[in-house]
């Protein structure tokens, strides 16, 4: 089930998925300076992570992605910022992300499965 929200002055889409078993609950807004992507199993926030493609004169870019409240011995946790950064910056924007991530399974499926859900109600 998937709702827009009109009526709030920041373009935001609720939807409601079932991802690997578990009901999660994905809130996607888009902020005029930065996206931020909610993705709740457990009701709360969880962890909350920024991400960002770092500017310089490399080639290939860099991207930067931090844990600001939660769990840090979670790689999963920053992968799954990881590749939505990155594809957030393939899509042409430069725009930073903030990540919360409050989840009952952290397995490569259910981030794969929360990355692809993102990516396919992105607001971007």
């Amino acid at each position: 089930m998937e709702s827009l929200v009109q009526r709030f002055p920041v373009p935001c889409k609720n939807l409601s998925l079932d991802i690997n078993g578990n009901k999660t609950e994905l809130v996607i807004c888009s902020y005029e300076d930065h996206f931020l992507v909610m993705a709740s199993q457990i009701g709360t926030m969880g962890t909350i992570l920024h991400a960002r493609k770092e500017e310089g004169v490399a080639i290939h870019p860099t991207f930067n992605v931090s844990v600001i409240f939660g769990k840090r011995d979670e790689p999963m946790l920053v992968a799954c910022a990881r590749q939505l950064i990155e594809h957030i910056s393939s899509s042409g924007s430069s725009r930073p992300l903030v990540l919360s991530l409050g989840l009952k399974d952290h397995s490569m499926e259910t981030m794969k499965g929360i990355v692809s859900s993102v990516i396919e109600h992105r607001l971007w």
